[in-house]
């Protein structure tokens, strides 16, 4: 803790934005994390396969209850289609198309945010580097006493670095989390429209076959 505060110490004022922008950062990863992982965690192919054999069997109502049990995206809008299912086509293809429509925003939210937050830190790192940097070449122009000048010299040079570390300290992890994020996030978005169009499908051949 010693060493972690003198760190922080030595970095002057621009630690703090950088560490707000930390806590921030922190802060969306969690809840992305949870939303993406914890609520929309759902093997996709597997639950497509009991709803198909749910519809096959003309069980809607079991395949809308096994819709229920799950709180993903994409049972949100297999259950709007399975709710329309003695519609006409249109209906059941305009049902599905507006809870994709709707549960997209859900799971695209917050998609650039640590991207900018990975910005800010580095860009405050660096303005801190850049005031360090002043300061250092301001104690070698102003300053004669060769004790003072050398301390002036160390706590701007000290600011410099120490800034420009905590902000890449911050920014990294945040990269990385949204490389994560944005992956998941292309994941579901992608299911939910091939499986959206399998579920159409499915329930225009069940009328058709009527």
């Amino acid at each position: 803790m010693q060493v972690i505060s003198e760190f922080f110490t030595k970095g002057g004022f621009w630690m703090w934005p950088i560490l707000f922008m930390s806590v921030v950062g922190l802060g969306v990863i969690v809840e992305r994390f949870l939303f993406l992982y914890v609520r929309h965690n759902l093997d996709a192919v597997e639950f497509m396969k009991q709803i198909q054999r749910q519809v096959q069997g003309g069980n809607i109502d079991a395949a809308i209850k096994l819709c229920n049990s799950s709180n993903s995206a994409l049972a949100s809008v297999v259950k709007e289609g399975l709710t329309h299912a003695n519609r006409s086509p249109s209906e059941i293809q305009n049902a599905i198309e507006e809870v994709s429509l709707q549960v997209t925003p859900e799971i695209t939210k917050r998609g650039t945010l640590l991207q900018n937050i990975a910005n800010i830190a580095t860009l405050l790192g660096l303005l801190g580097t850049i005031l360090g940097l002043i300061e250092a070449f301001s104690a070698l122009a102003t300053v004669t006493d060769p004790e003072q000048q050398t301390k002036m010299l160390t706590n701007g040079i000290s600011v410099a670095m120490n800034t420009t570390a905590f902000g890449l300290m911050v920014a990294i992890p945040c990269l990385l989390s949204h490389v994560m994020l944005s992956s998941i996030t292309k994941k579901i978005l992608d299911e939910i429209e091939h499986n959206s169009v399998k579920i159409e499908n499915l329930l225009v051949t069940r009328l058709q076959g009527k």
